[in-house]
């Protein structure tokens, strides 16, 4: 068949390429490194918007939106900021081409030289706090809480469509605060949200913790992150949550008069998730018939297809579904009545498989003799034949049952690739074979950079539920307090 996927144990880089090009998700566009977004894939990364959205509304947030240009000399102002993403920055120096006088074509016109260059934002901390300084001069203009969803340039030199392009969408949160504990309780409070979404949405168990000082965000004075493991054994990174301490409201002169009558810089969080979160859900929980989507974001969650010979037997087909497609509407499930005649319908239960919609029913002549209806579920590749009545009852308790499947399915694999390690030896022999590793670390930057050098293993967290135990780092032998999560990552 046309629409078969390389195996996913086979070639698991190849499988997600393929994958994504084949139930048009997205492709490559024309422009190196970035990726065109399909209406299928859309639609996917609209429902993660959407719940999202209300996620942060319910905790108080608000949307604005700030420019997409960042003068260069705001970037400079946070040193430790500039120096993180300076490498990624696309540049913009001149605002005006002008007819090749030498030939065809167009130059760049060398009179229309930007006074100031501007930066392509690779992420917004800069414009939006220069900007909350005039937003911000008591006490009580705080807290300022805010989230834009916006497009960023990161100029990735090896790129994969999703996990790491060019240009991508994402949400960023911005926000102040009068003290430190505040602005602490929002980066943490931020995380859970993430954690909440990434679980009970994406079916993906994740790993909260903290960043080591080496993999913080460039500016911040801690990072807290999900982490979650994809089938391959590697680590992803699904969402973070900066505090960001006082550095960029010194910055950017961003000061306050608190209660007591004195001047004092707000304090500072941002946080982000991105279209990465697409990639992460189709490595979670794809597999050799393509994609496997969790209900709750997939944008089809039912499909039914009729099997007839000719147009009388199609006639009474629709007229026993119509009321079944009406009711599941009603309960606000998305149905599609798939009666097209250009495609078999074969050919359209692998159609639906590779795209993974959660549940499809299947109606034809024998099942309307005997008021029946075939059930196949997508995240077991089992179907049987049930009886007509109650049929959309047992669809929306379907719904649910394969959501927390696909979820207990990658817990389960997570829990089965999760090893305790105690020794060097077995550091290297086990970060061969992929999975998350729990291990002593001396707590140096160091031997963090040791370990990474010598196995391409980095620390993806610190656990926040880490627990105090005794032992010695699996590297250096000094002693260490607790064990930290250790793999290969994206």
């Amino acid at each position: 068949m046309s629409k078969a996927i390389p195996k996913r144990s086979e070639n698991y880089s190849e499988w997600y390429n393929e994958l994504v090009k084949k139930a048009g998700l997205a492709e490559n566009s024309a422009v190196r490194g970035c990726m065109v977004i399909k209406p299928y894939g859309y639609a996917i990364w609209e429902k993660m918007q959407r719940a999202l959205d209300d996620m942060f509304k319910a905790t108080g947030h608000v949307n604005a939106y700030f420019p997409l240009f960042v003068p260069k000399s705001f970037l400079e102002k946070e040193e430790e900021h500039a120096t993180g993403f300076a490498k990624e920055c696309a540049v913009v120096t001149h605002y005006r081409l002008k007819s090749n006088p030498e030939g065809k074509g167009l130059i760049v016109d060398p009179e229309a030289k930007l006074e100031e260059e501007l930066i392509v934002r690779p992420t917004s901390e800069t414009i939006i706090w220069n900007t909350y300084r005039n937003w911000i001069q008591s006490w009580r203009d705080l807290p300022i809480l805010i989230n834009q969803w916006a497009n960023v340039v990161r100029w990735e030199m090896r790129t994969r469509i999703f996990l790491r392009t060019a240009e991508f969408l994402w949400q960023e949160g911005h926000t102040a605060h009068a003290t430190r504990e505040e602005a602490i309780e929002e980066a943490q409070k931020m995380l859970d949200v993430y954690a909440e979404f990434a679980e009970k949405w994406m079916a993906l168990p994740v790993v909260k913790g903290v960043k080591t000082p080496n993999e913080r965000f460039a500016g911040a004075e801690e990072t807290y992150c999900i982490e979650a493991l994809m089938q391959d054994g590697k680590a992803l990174q699904a969402g973070t949550s900066h505090f960001l301490g006082q550095n960029f409201a010194k910055s950017f002169d961003v000061q306050f008069m608190n209660k007591e009558g004195k001047l004092e810089y707000a304090w500072a969080t941002s946080w982000g998730v991105s279209t990465r979160l697409m990639g992460a859900l189709i490595m979670a929980h794809s597999d050799d018939e393509g994609l496997v989507l969790p209900p709750r974001l997939a944008p089809l969650q039912v499909v039914i297809i009729p099997i007839y010979k000719g147009e009388e037997e199609l006639a009474k087909v629709s007229e026993r579904v119509e009321p079944i497609i009406a009711d599941l509407k009603r309960r606000g499930i998305t149905v599609k009545y798939d009666d097209d005649d250009k495609q078999r319908s074969g050919w359209k239960f692998a159609e639906y498989e590779l795209k993974g919609v959660p549940v499809r029913l299947a109606m034809g002549m024998r099942d309307v003799q005997n008021n029946t209806i075939e059930v196949a579920r997508r995240d077991t590749l089992t179907k049987q034949t049930l009886p007509i009545e109650g049929i959309v009852d047992h669809v929306e308790n379907l719904l649910d049952e394969i959501q927390q499947n696909i979820y207990r399915k990658a817990l389960k694999f997570r829990e089965e690739n999760t090893f305790l390690v105690d020794t060097w030896d077995e550091f290297k022999e086990r970060i061969e074979k992929g999975g998350f590793i729990l291990a002593h670390w001396d707590g140096t930057s160091e031997t963090e950079e040791k370990i990474k050098e010598e196995t391409k293993a980095t620390i993806r967290c610190i656990p926040l539920d880490a627990k105090q135990e005794e032992g010695r780092c699996v590297y250096s032998g000094k002693p260490s307090k607790r064990r930290v999560l250790f793999a290969r990552a994206y």
